[in-house]
């Protein structure tokens, strides 16, 4: 275990130092003009590209988008460091300071129980870390503004369930859940699309509380979704195809029919 551990610093360090290298005044011209806020967006592509590799079953392709975060961090580190903000060091430190005091169960005497037990007491030393630090310390302080609007709805939810803002049951929550489908029909009939706007935030949040409810991700939910909709769409366009069927000129009856043999497939 010591070998590698030693293996994984150097390769590290020839990472840190490649990253230098690129950043020098007789590197990349690219990679000079890059800024923080460009990172930043790399940063995101790269960590979504490294959750849709999760569901391929591919490990090198795991391996591969694990990579390209990384360079990404890294390289953010290393413009930060420029700039002595902080070094790639006070990052390590911070975090491992970090994840010692949000584990007192492991590296404490704190007792637990349960999942949720750790949960609740991780959402506590979070809250007393803020306000030790002066920053904002409203409840939903620390979710960030640029999160995907599914998965930053459920975070909020999440939290507010900590403090009693939860139903005791799925049948309380699917009836709510019914009653704002019944406002968007009558918002729809007759109403300003504002309101149609609002009705319809209302029914997705209350999914996403659904969702969050029987632990299930809502922005894994939905890709997962979207994926199929997009392996019925290709099927259906490539059996019209062999037909000899334009797909702009299908009949929804042809369309509907090809669309349940994709389904009957999937089911196989």
């Amino acid at each position: 275990m010591e070998k590698v551990n030693n293996e994984n610093l150097v390769k590290l360090r020839e990472l840190t130092q490649l990253i230098k290298k690129l950043r020098a005044p007789d590197g990349c011209p690219w990679d000079r003009q890059q800024k923080k806020e460009d990172i930043g967006k790399y940063i995101l592509e790269e960590a979504y590209e490294v959750v849709d590799s999760l569901d391929k079953e591919n490990p090198q392709a795991l391996k591969e988008e694990l990579g390209d975060l990384l360079f990404q961090i890294l390289f953010l580190a290393q413009i930060s460091a420029e700039s002595d903000l902080f070094s790639l060091s006070d990052v390590m430190d911070g975090i491992n300071e970090k994840m010692i005091r949000r584990h007192p169960h492991v590296f404490g005497d704190k007792k637990v129980n349960s999942v949720q037990e750790v949960k609740d007491n991780w959402q506590k030393i979070k809250e007393k870390e803020r306000s030790n630090k002066n920053e904002d310390d409203s409840l939903f302080a620390s979710i960030p503004l640029s999160l995907p609007a599914l998965k930053r709805a459920q975070k909020i939810t999440s939290i507010a369930s900590t403090y009693g803002f939860d139903w005791t049951g799925t049948e309380g929550i699917l009836e709510k859940l019914k009653e704002e489908l019944t406002e968007f029909e009558d918002a729809v009939k007759g109403y300003s699309n504002q309101k149609i706007e609002a009705e319809l935030g209302d029914i997705l949040f209350t999914i996403v509380n659904v969702s969050r409810f029987l632990s299930i991700d809502a922005e894994t939910a939905l890709s997962k979704a979207t994926e199929k909709f997009l392996q019925r769409f290709f099927y259906v366009t490539e059996q019209l195809s062999a037909l000899g069927i334009p797909p702009a000129e299908a009949t929804l009856t042809q369309i509907d029919a090809l669309w349940n043999d994709a389904k009957t497939k999937e089911l196989k």
